[in-house]
């Protein structure tokens, strides 16, 4: 009788042991394919870009720092290798586009013109989907963390060596509230 207890319990074990690490294995998965789908947005972002500089370009010739700003930040987040450098490079390549849409406020001629309002549109909603893809990759890393932290999954994190992500953060200066004057 004493066989078949010890026998279910170390048989439970195994199935606990088995389903947490598939668990962890399986967060680990979502969320490199939630860092993927942001990387795909900033991917968009980058391809979008040259072609609204070279539309500025076209009406503000002598802007020539904010363009070189520009296709700097955008060159650091083509290159990011992980997500602290594209968490830099983005908040530096959206620093870089303020200041582009800045410049093209002082032209009232390409406000208005068709191409750079489609490319602003396209742009504004990669942003969005860069927002909503940040949110989700942020959430699956939460969940990811705290099975990696949590008892008893933790302690089969530590066996298999499963690290903890990092999440997707802004800038400190990116949070403070913009300033509105009319």
């Amino acid at each position: 009788m004493w066989l078949y207890i010890i026998i279910g319990i170390i048989l439970l074990l195994v199935i606990l042991i088995v389903w947490l690490y598939n668990s962890l294995v399986g967060l680990r998965n979502r969320v490199k394919n939630a860092w993927s789908q942001i990387d795909v947005q900033l991917k968009r972002r980058t391809d979008l870009i040259p072609n609204l500089v070279e539309t500025v370009k076209g009406y503000a010739k002598h802007e020539k720092g904010v363009f070189e700003e520009v296709t700097k930040a955008r060159s650091s987040l083509m290159n990011a290798q992980s997500v602290k450098e594209s968490q830099e490079a983005n908040n530096m390549l959206t620093g870089a586009l303020k200041s582009l849409f800045a410049v093209a406020e002082n032209y009232p001629d390409l406000k208005a013109n068709q191409n750079f309002l489609e490319l602003q549109e396209q742009l504004a909603q990669t942003e969005d989907k860069i927002a909503y893809s940040r949110q989700f990759y942020n959430d699956t890393v939460l969940m990811y963390n705290n099975k990696c932290q949590m008892f008893p999954s933790n302690i089969i994190a530590s066996m298999f060596h499963f690290e903890e992500s990092e999440f997707f953060e802004i800038e400190e200066s990116a949070r403070a509230t913009p300033k509105v004057e009319f």
